[in-house]
């Protein structure tokens, strides 16, 4: 299994076809995952704690072929980003033209840090399905060079990863988070997350923003020649949409092949160290990792540690959300070039969340 991680984490970078079939690659990584758990003894199980239907989901079982199949349709995630490529292929050139009239009276850097900010905090109503097509959009349709565009994505999908935690409706890992504590002693309800977590999502939203300006420079009137030449055929939309199926599939096969190496080593990890091994959501599915890591019995200060670890790191890869995978495979950008800026923004990230989760004294539980 921790071959299976080290491949995953390196592959993409070592070998030109690897990063070229990205989806693919991680698809028969999950399933080599998935078959390996399959061969672990029904004593080691049971010494975890699996009883008699845990014990069956291991491997290869009914429950997660379908799971694998129908997740990425019945979310919405596929759907949406089938749709809303065919609305933004017809509707393209009106799009620029309205971000032309725009930037015709705002700065770009004030549309930029508005744009992320924005989108951000209204993921966890929209959801980070819809936060990131529309953020794709928005940016293809922006008189920026490429590698302009290519930073304010990754720094984007920071914002709205962590955003999109405020609330259950935002992404699988909030619906998961809030579910399992539901009962007592959290009652967790529908503000649960955002009373909790506000404190720390909303600077950090606001310091995407702030750092997508920095980033932003002067209008390139011959970047937006080229963007209004751009052309997108509705097959590339199909295959796009295809190729995020495969990489969602892929994902769950992933975390539900590692579920047995998460039970048995991670779940006794003292909190603080659980945060900065919670990095490895980077290359898997959070929402596994969220299932199998909450609990109810944890202190409120372990859950804050163990969920902002996971949305952090989320943004430090292609794999790491579903907003890296729609932006990744809509503007064709390769791992190596969203590792150059995810990963050091990351760690920076997780390094000031890990000093001001544990050793800073100062938290405000807002009340909704």
């Amino acid at each position: 299994m921790f071959a299976i991680v080290l491949v995953v984490l390196v592959g993409p970078f070592m070998v030109k076809k690897i990063e070229h079939n990205l989806e693919a690659f991680l698809f028969v990584m999950g399933v080599l995952a998935v078959t390996i758990a399959g061969f672990e003894s029904r004593a080691v199980l049971e010494a975890i704690g699996y009883n008699h239907e845990q014990i069956a989901e291991v491997g290869w079982n009914m429950k997660l072929i379908m799971e694998a199949a129908m997740e990425p349709v019945v979310k919405g995630i596929v759907p949406a980003v089938l749709v809303a490529g065919l609305l933004f292929h017809y509707g393209r050139s009106y799009a620029q033209n309205a971000m032309a009239a725009i930037l015709d009276k705002v700065s770009i850097k004030l549309v930029v840090f508005l744009m992320v900010v924005i989108l951000g905090l209204a993921s966890s109503v929209i959801t980070a399905i819809i936060s990131a097509l529309l953020l794709v959009e928005l940016v293809n349709c922006m008189p920026i060079d490429r590698q302009t565009k290519i930073n304010l994505v990754i720094i984007a999908c920071f914002s709205i990863g962590l955003g999109a935690v405020l609330t259950p409706v935002g992404e699988p890992l909030s619906t998961i988070a809030v579910t399992k504590l539901q009962g007592a002693p959290y009652n967790a309800g529908f503000f649960f997350l955002f009373n909790q977590l506000a404190i720390y999502i909303i600077p950090g939203v606001l310091a995407m923003g702030a750092l997508a300006v920095a980033f932003t420079g002067k209008k390139s009137q011959e970047a937006c020649h080229v963007a209004a030449e751009e052309t997108e055929t509705l097959r590339d939309v199909v295959i796009r949409g295809a190729k995020v199926y495969l990489f969602v599939a892929a994902l769950l096969l992933l975390g539900g092949g590692m579920k047995i190496a998460i039970d048995k080593y991670l779940l006794t990890v003292p909190p603080q160290i659980l945060y900065w091994v919670n990095s490895i959501s980077a290359i898997l599915d959070n929402a596994t990792m969220t299932a199998a890591e909450l609990s109810p019995a944890m202190e409120i200060t372990q859950i804050q540690a163990v969920l902002m670890g996971l949305l952090i790191a989320g943004g430090m890869l292609i794999p790491g959300n579903i907003p890296n995978i729609i932006s990744a495979q809509k503007l064709n950008i390769s791992s190596k070039d969203w590792a150059k800026l995810g990963v050091p923004l990351g760690l920076v990230m997780m390094l000031v969340y890990y000093v001001w989760v544990f050793y800073i004294p100062f938290h405000i539980e807002f009340a909704l």
